[in-house]
């Protein structure tokens, strides 16, 4: 990769045939078509002005294709970050108000700028660290908040609260309107419409019919000026590049762990959308540069005067399933947002707000999954609790949602770090096969007379040094006639200085007591470190066999021997 081409990605990008050209124009038409209802959805689900969702699907989404490394990744508005950034604002601002917008340009911002330093820096295996647990945990829990919060808009009822969305539901049952009922017929129909589709007719846009019919029969009706909820005036023109309104200090270092969480679980959700769909040109994907294009996309939204963004999963799956190849159809899509906010915005003021609702709400169901839960526990009891946890924190902590994934981060922390510091340290005997296992498991007698096998399936660090020296003392205090020690360390792939300590001050004691230390199957990078502390040296060259086989017949020979 040249110097160009790692600055600019875009560069690399194969020369596009006609045919493939043509494929990418379907592509990009189709994903526009359903990304600009999605787009304005998804800004109300961010507590921000409908436009400012076109806004986010505009210049994002051609950033974050030609500076990320998949070709197919969408770029733009999703639910899951939108969540994020109204929970985030929630306790500074009202949704919709100027200092609203404006924290959330700023959260846009920082968000962007943790990615592109990440990415630059080469650090993209940080992401790695939100386990597969703590996602799975707080997907099914943000997608439980999502459907909770829109209730109110899909139903028509008053969104201030519990209580009175109750109230709400109780006063329109007792005395229907006309009003009420043409929101029942948007928000559940449209969502009926939308399972159906989904279900018959896959290929066909159906969030792009639901909204044509939604703003045709919206406006025919004069819906808004019976009451009814709808998108209302959504200013016309492309956004302008500007550095938004100062902050005080205070605002900028709350929205900063929001930024990160952000960040973090954005990238993760842009991550599996990616790696689920491989590039078809047979480009491999590379975190680190997709960071570097996920950070410069939400810049670009914040500075278009919009919402943090992320890859979409569901787009990025119809982008592949209606055939696009490259990047391209990303670029296409764009021309699309481009002319709706030109020419066609006066249409979208009409649209049901109950219809948006529906649209966030019908993706999001995809994201609960029980069995996920129960699959994690069938894999490992850790990751159940861990995922467990992070659900119900995150339930709880509403709206601070962040407080889920830090419990979910500093429990599965918490349970890597006790399962390294407790590794499986098994006594060796020798069985019929020649090989050595685990003597407890198959009852075995011991390789020879006075010897002690053992194994340790982990590095030597401080964290398990202790148990391994422990474990030797225990035995030698139990069976003082024990004139061998062998440690197998075939399972061994490194040794920090406190191991090397331990080591040290184990060969000393047990020479005291006239016993031996040896080793077999000791790997290069281990054995590099006793070479550099001059436990070489100390042990010999004797004591160091290349495999157990070795060790089990000059072992074998040696208590053999009379002394």
């Amino acid at each position: 990769m040249t110097f160009w081409t790692r600055l600019l990605p875009f560069l690399s990008w194969p020369r596009p045939t006609r045919r493939a050209l043509r494929q990418d124009l379907f592509a990009g038409v189709t994903v526009g078509l359903v990304l600009i209802p999605q787009a304005l959805a998804y800004a109300t689900l961010a507590g921000m002005p409908p436009v400012t969702g076109l806004y986010a699907a505009l210049l994002p989404s051609v950033v974050g294709i030609l500076w990320g490394s998949s070709p197919l990744l969408a770029v733009g508005p999703v639910a899951l970050t939108s969540l994020l950034t109204f929970a985030a604002l929630s306790p500074m601002a009202t949704p919709e108000s100027g200092e609203w917008v404006t924290l959330a340009i700023w959260l846009a911002i920082y968000a962007g700028l943790i990615q592109f330093l990440l990415g630059a820096l080469r650090l993209g295996l940080i992401a790695n660290f939100v386990s597969n647990a703590v996602i799975t945990g707080f997907l099914n829990a943000a997608a439980l908040i999502i459907l909770v919060s829109q209730l109110p808009a899909l139903l028509g009822l008053d969104g201030g609260g519990w209580g009175a969305a109750l109230d709400s539901l109780t006063h329109h049952l007792a005395h229907p309107d006309l009003t009420w009922l043409w929101t029942l017929a948007f928000g559940p129909g449209a969502m009926l419409l939308l399972f159906v589709q989904r279900r018959l007719w896959p290929k066909l846009p159906g969030v792009l019919v639901v909204c044509v019919l939604g703003i045709a029969i919206s406006a025919t009706l004069g819906y808004a000026a019976l009451g009814g909820a709808v998108a209302g005036q959504v200013p016309a023109g492309l956004p302008l590049l500007q550095w938004p309104d100062a902050l005080t200090l205070e605002q900028h270092r709350a929205l900063l762990p929001a930024a990160l969480i952000i960040a973090l679980i954005s990238f993760t959700e842009a991550m599996s959308s990616a790696r689920s769909l491989p590039s078809p040109d047979g480009r491999l994907w590379d975190q680190n540069q997709e960071l570097v294009g996920q950070g410069l996309a939400k810049v670009a939204s914040g500075l278009s005067g919009a919402f943090p963004v992320s890859g979409s999963f569901s787009r990025t799956a119809l982008n592949r399933y209606v055939g696009a190849t490259s990047g391209w159809s990303a670029l296409f899509a764009a021309v699309c947002t481009v002319l709706c906010l030109l020419f066609l915005t006066g249409y979208l003021q009409h649209l049901p707000r109950a219809i948006l609702a529906a649209i966030i709400m019908v993706p999001v169901f995809n994201l609960i999954s029980p069995s996920a839960f129960v699959r994690l526990w069938r894999a490992s009891v850790d990751d159940g609790v861990v995922g467990i946890a992070t659900f119900v924190v995150t339930l709880v902590s509403v709206p601070y949602l962040h407080w889920g994934v830090f419990t979910g981060f500093v429990l599965a922390m918490l349970f890597f770090l006790y399962r390294r510091a407790h590794p499986r340290l098994i006594e060796l005997g020798l069985h019929a096969a020649g090989t050595l296992r685990d003597r407890r498991l198959h009852n075995l007698p011991p390789i020879a007379p006075g010897v002690l096998a053992l194994r340790l399936d982990a590095s030597l660090t401080y964290l398990t040094a202790p148990l391994l020296d422990r474990f030797i003392r225990e035995r030698l205090r139990d069976e003082p006639e024990l004139r061998v020690v062998l440690i197998c360390a075939s399972a061994m792939n490194a040794m920090d200085a406190t191991g090397a300590d331990t080591l040290e001050r184990l060969q000393a004691d047990l020479h005291d007591r006239g016993v031996r230390l040896a080793f077999s199957g000791v790997k290069k990078q281990v054995r590099d470190v006793m070479a550099h502390t001059g436990l070489l040296e100390r042990f010999g060259e004797a004591n160091l066999f290349v495999n157990n086989r070795d060790a089990i017949e000059a072992l074998g020979e040696t208590m053999a021997t009379p002394t």
